[in-house]
């Protein structure tokens, strides 16, 4: 498959693109699960809780930290993770303007 022409997109286009990309790994999804059902940072339970190798993890949480939505906080010698409610906040909105942009509701105009 050849490399997305990323400049023919909006900005917009773009960031969310990426942050649909952060959902498309059952993985991640099961990571940001686990972290807002426990409500609080995490840090090595994700091994026995996914039970993934402690590598795929790891590479999971980079991909979710780069994006933004979970931050990280250094204790001792591992990481403590959990959800960062502002850029949680904005991904939500950014779904919801997404998903309202189609008058789904009681509109009998589509093919």
């Amino acid at each position: 498959m050849g490399l997305t022409k990323t400049n023919l997109f909006t900005e917009e286009q773009n960031a969310f693109a990426q942050m649909g990309k952060v959902f498309s790994h059952p993985a991640r999804v099961a990571i940001l699960q686990h972290l807002l059902n426990a409500n609080a940072c995490i840090n090595s339970d994700l091994v026995q809780e996914l039970g993934l190798a402690q590598a795929t993890i790891s590479q999971h949480l980079k991909e979710l930290k780069a994006i933004g939505i979970i931050k990280g906080t250094i204790e001792g010698v591992s990481m403590s993770y959990c959800i960062d409610e502002e850029k949680w906040l904005a991904f939500k909105a950014s779904f919801e303007n997404f998903f309202d942009q189609h008058p789904c509701c009681g509109a009998d105009n589509c093919c």
